[in-house]
């Protein structure tokens, strides 16, 4: 992630727009700032949301409110709560999220 040339701002979120991605079930709703080759996005997914693809980018995630179940393609399962964060390199493990309840993120990459 180079931050190279950002220079100090801030966000409101209320007020950048939403765009709606379907899930395999459910929906994911973003609202996203792109600075330079960085992108920034709060996520809300809707309970029951499954991610319909296998997502190899890289990320830094916290976890906001609710719970999200990460699955990498090894295999291995984790599970965030609010206030726990991830974070993965390009390329590294393929992974994909699902959420039972529903869960707000803050995500980088």
């Amino acid at each position: 992630m180079d931050m190279t040339g950002i220079h100090f701002g801030t966000t409101d979120w209320s007020s950048v727009p939403a765009t709606e991605h379907k899930g395999e079930s459910g929906s994911a709703t973003w609202r996203t700032r792109e600075f330079g080759s960085v992108r920034v996005r709060m996520v809300e997914y809707s309970p029951g949301y499954l991610a319909d693809h296998w997502c190899s980018r890289g990320h830094v995630l916290l976890v906001l409110e609710g719970s999200l179940t990460t699955e990498l393609a090894d295999g291995e399962v984790v599970t965030l709560t609010a206030g726990t964060s991830y974070q993965v390199g390009n390329d590294m493990e393929a992974h994909r999220s699902s959420t039972r309840e529903g869960a707000r993120l803050f995500v980088v990459d």
